[in-house]
């Protein structure tokens, strides 16, 4: 899998979110009509504005798997499960009950009374043909591989050569609100990812006219798409007639693209935007004072790491993993976190995420002495390892967000510091994301690289299956480790949850034992608003809970 985690909001990042003043009144005379100023020109009284990036891909739920795009379709859609935005629990929407015996074959029954925002019943079908859209190969869907699970999937979408069944054989609708869904393997959690946005149901207007609908998407969620123009807003209006439980508190939400959140971070302060999701390191200092208290910084299901080329044979040894051991203890994490990022990170001491909680999988501690720093023991190490592959340390990282680079000087840095040796490490920056992940995608790099893995759903598998499993799409690396396999297979068909989470903890023993990435931090989600707003909220996700807040 690839899912956000892969590009770990970085479009957020890289596309910055922040436009001038001017640019921002063009936008309210032309597309929206109303006046500018005071944060509340934008789509009238009741409305909300908040810094947004354009998505990289059009809103098919299917096809969106980055941040911004993904915070549009958590309004307009509304899936059989919704993760709590609180406790990141995923509890039933659309779904009345998903049942199953084996955990392979699952009875799916819906709830009734649900449309779309034109009026068209949701049911049985609007999930399965929009599931076997996202599936096949013919459509080219950036979230396809989330169909993978089902029977049928290496038919619709083959690795190699062309599809050869239109639909996948695990899906069958039996009824207007009931299907039924077989699996290619066990997986006792599935239930619980049918809230990320690929499993979203689809009208019929999305088959008939696709170009008209790709331009202004229709879904069954607490808000409407009343416009769009590419690189200025996007402009969301509550649906009065919305059917869950869910509704919007506001009167709506207008999305302002930025390309620096320096720049929404001021506008907030100006009053021009009211709310920015993502502080900038820089304003963190003076947070607190400018926003008077109204600044948000908490846990969300991000952890950023140091990969590796395991393609590289000079990374594939034993020795290379005593050597990644002592990098990971070179690394000076509370020093880092706490200088640069000013209690938005946190040192990481395990795989996951503190926001899956303890009956989740987060282990605190599992990282155990390789991930504290003792520049002794990672001489030590690197010394019997063989010393670092190709004589120096090479962190390969994409240099267009400008924070980058600001971290990993200071990793090197502690690193250097660790081996008395100021030129065992240095940062190898490539311009632009689109090139970075074009060198990790293609399997081109000769050192470690920055990596970063947002959750798709709150899961203590989608932190591992989809980063080290042998074969994973998101295993830029290429990592392979047969017992790792094992026991995830072994916890994917365990239908008791508290032994699953037991055996990927395991698992994830495995990825410690290889030091298969090095942890670094956990990241929070943080957010500035104005005093327009209230009730404002992230979800674990780091997205801001828009239909809960207040406006006036």
């Amino acid at each position: 899998m690839t899912g956000i985690g892969s590009v770990i909001a970085e479009e957020a990042a890289m596309r910055g979110r922040a436009h001038a003043r001017w640019a921002a009144c063009v936008i309210a005379a032309g597309l929206l009509a109303t006046a500018c100023g005071g944060g509340q020109g934008f789509g009238g009284a009741g409305v909300l504005t908040s810094s947004w990036g354009d998505p990289q891909n059009p809103l098919e739920p299917a096809n969106t798997n980055e941040v911004q795009g993904g915070k549009v379709l958590d309004m307009v859609f509304r899936g059989l499960k919704k993760y709590d935005p609180r406790t990141g629990k995923a509890r039933n929407m659309l779904a009345e009950r998903i049942d199953t015996p084996d955990s392979r074959n699952f009875t799916i029954k819906l709830k009734g009374g649900w449309t779309f925002s034109n009026g068209e019943k949701v049911t049985a079908r609007s999930f399965v043909d929009a599931w076997n859209y996202g599936a096949s190969l013919k459509h080219n869907q950036k979230n396809a591989y989330f169909f993978g699970y089902i029977e049928g999937y290496d038919k619709v979408h083959p690795d190699s050569g062309p599809q050869t069944a239109g639909t996948l054989s695990g899906l069958k609708v039996t009824g207007p609100r009931t299907f039924t869904v077989r699996l290619n393997q066990k997986f006792s959690s599935f239930p619980d990812t049918l809230g990320y946005a690929a499993y979203a149901p689809l009208p019929r207007a999305f088959y008939a006219d696709h170009a008209a609908w790709v331009n202004k998407p229709i879904g069954n969620g607490p808000y409407q798409i009343a416009s769009y123009t590419k690189g200025s807003a996007m402009s969301l209006k509550k649906w009065d007639a919305y059917p869950g439980p869910d509704p919007a508190r506001n009167a709506g939400v207008t999305l302002l693209v930025y390309t620096d959140n320096n720049t929404a971070y001021t506008d907030v302060l100006a009053g021009n935007l009211d709310l920015v999701d993502d502080v900038p390191a820089t304003q963190l200092k003076n947070v607190h004072t400018d926003l008077n208290g109204r600044y948000i910084n908490t846990p969300a299901g991000i952890l950023q790491t140091l990969a590796f080329p395991y393609y590289d044979p000079k990374w594939n040894t034993p020795g290379a993993r005593m050597v990644r051991t002592g990098l990971s203890m070179a690394i000076n994490r509370k020093q880092i976190t706490q200088t640069i990022f000013r209690g938005t990170r946190t040192p990481a001491t395990d795989w996951t995420s503190p926001v899956l909680g303890a009956a989740g999988g987060y282990q605190a501690g599992l990282c155990g002495h390789a991930c504290d720093y003792d520049p002794a023991e990672a001489r030590k190490l690197i010394q019997e390892g063989g010393g670092i592959p190709g004589g120096r340390l090479k962190i390969t990282y994409n240099a267009d967000t400008g924070s980058h680079k600001q971290w990993v000087d200071a990793v090197c840095n502690s690193i250097n510091n660790a081996l008395d040796n100021d030129q065992a490490c240095v940062g190898n920056p490539i311009g632009t994301f689109a090139d970075f992940r074009n060198q990790t995608t293609g399997h081109k790099m000769s050192g470690p690289f920055r990596a970063g893995w947002q959750m798709d759903y709150p899961l203590i598998q989608n932190f591992l299956q989809p980063l080290y499993y042998t074969g994973a799409s998101s295993n830029d690396g290429l990592w392979s480790n047969k017992q790792f396999d094992r026991l995830v297979d072994r916890a994917n068909a365990e239908t008791d949850r508290a032994a699953a989470v037991r055996l990927f903890q395991q698992a994830e023993g495995v990825v410690r034992d290889n030091m298969a990435a090095i942890p670094l931090w956990y990241q929070n989600g943080s957010a500035g608003y104005s005093a327009r707003l209230s009730h404002v909220a992230l979800n674990p996700f780091s997205v801001p809970v828009y239909n809960e807040i207040k406006v006036g």
